[in-house]
């Protein structure tokens, strides 16, 4: 069945923390809410249709993973992604943010150190803070409208760390690390005996040129290296909360499953693993005519931005359907910043300060909605420009 991706699909009263929290996050319902990172696209009819079979079965009890939901994850890695994925490997979990926690109390002791890359999506500060962990920055680099891994200091930060978070693909900035990137990564890595955890959630949603490259096999399936994937970003369905870890040492997978035991916590949920087996087994031509219709708005979004927003740089992503909005020339602190596109233009947004201190001045923009939501809320955003003074 054919997506149409323009279609508007109203969410409100649906208790959609984007659209029914608009008065809690912003202070008025009347926002385009542009922020929180789900779609505004109805998910592949092939999910629909397996959450609508499954809960014609009138008992919703305690459940098993079936080998079909595991292979349906494996098969996806080798056909997407040239991943040979062994079955034991695989770790069943509650959600990518759950796991990033889980992986920081697994692997580390409270003396040890952990470090981020800000700006970067912000649960990776309080998985190291909330668990009484050392947090080590390695801001990224910033230069010529892209961004770049500090790799000097990311060596001195390893010298003295025992655990690296990774988002690859990048949120908030959308970058795509390119496979010299991942591999110099790696010797430092390798070099500290560094444990990388990389969320990997956003694999899928890359544009070309670009191309995702699976940090584990270039490590040489190094005991080293977690990876953190979900088909919740991909076929929009994160409320489901299911994802999986891929751990190649049985040492490591024994230690984060015990984590989740003593939580007793069970990502054994009979409609997300139904959701997760159909989405990664039927949803190959649905995810790439939203690819070709996101790409399609984000070259809109990044022309649009030029040529009507002043004082306002768009930074492209080469992954994600996430836009990293440069607003310092603005001279508005990040309070303000924050108010101005609420109250001025009536649009949600991200404030990038949320993400790091790196993140000061910046807004992130989710562009995954009809194009015609998305040109509106430009619109709003032009209108507000035109009259704004400092």
């Amino acid at each position: 069945m054919q997506q149409d991706f323009d279609q508007l699909v109203s969410r409100d009263h649906s208790n959609s923390l984007k659209y029914d929290g608009r008065q809690a996050m912003f202070g008025q319902d009347d926002v385009i809410p542009l922020w929180v990172a789900d779609m505004d696209f109805a998910s592949p009819p092939a999910v629909s249709d397996a959450l609508l079979q499954r809960a014609s079965h009138p008992i919703y009890g305690y459940s098993i993973f079936p080998e079909n939901t595991y292979q349906a994850l494996i098969d996806w890695l080798e056909r997407r992604h040239g991943w040979r994925v062994e079955r034991d490997w695989l770790l069943m979990c509650p959600g990518v943010v759950p796991s990033l926690n889980a992986a920081v109390m697994a692997f580390t002791q409270p003396t040890d150190a952990v470090i981020v890359q800000p700006p970067v999506y912000f649960p990776f500060f309080s998985a190291v803070t909330d668990s009484g962990r050392s947090l080590i920055q390695n801001p990224l680099h910033f230069e010529n409208n892209q961004y770049h891994i500090d790799f000097e200091h990311l060596e001195a930060c390893a010298a003295r760390a025992k655990m690296l978070l990774l988002c690859s693909p990048h949120n908030p900035v959308g970058r795509v690390w390119r496979k010299d990137e991942l591999e110099q990564l790696l010797v430092i890595a390798e070099k500290y005996q560094l444990i990388v955890f990389a969320d990997e959630i956003h694999a899928d949603l890359v544009y070309a040129p670009a191309k995702h490259q699976v940090l584990e096999p270039l490590s040489q399936h190094s005991k080293n290296i977690i990876t953190a994937v979900a088909p919740s970003k991909t076929f929009n369905i994160p409320g489901l909360n299911l994802s999986a870890l891929i751990i190649p040492d049985a040492t490591q997978r024994q230690a984060l499953a015990k984590v989740f035991e003593r939580m007793h916590v069970s990502a054994a949920n009979p409609f997300s693993m139904v959701a997760f087996e159909a989405a990664y087994q039927h949803g190959d031509v649905w995810l790439d005519a939203l690819l070709g219709y996101l790409q399609q708005t984000r070259d809109f979004v990044i022309a649009y931005v030029s040529e009507h927003l002043p004082r306002v740089h768009a930074i492209v992503p080469e992954g994600t359907y996430l836009i990293w909005l440069d607003c310092r020339e603005l001279g508005l602190d990040d309070a303000a910043l924050k108010q101005f596109f609420i109250q001025q233009a009536g649009v949600g947004l991200s404030p990038g300060k949320l993400f790091g201190e790196a993140g000061s001045g910046f807004m992130r923009m989710n562009i995954a909605a009809p194009r015609s939501l998305i040109t509106t809320a430009l619109q709003r955003m032009a209108v507000a420009l035109q009259s704004f003074t400092k």
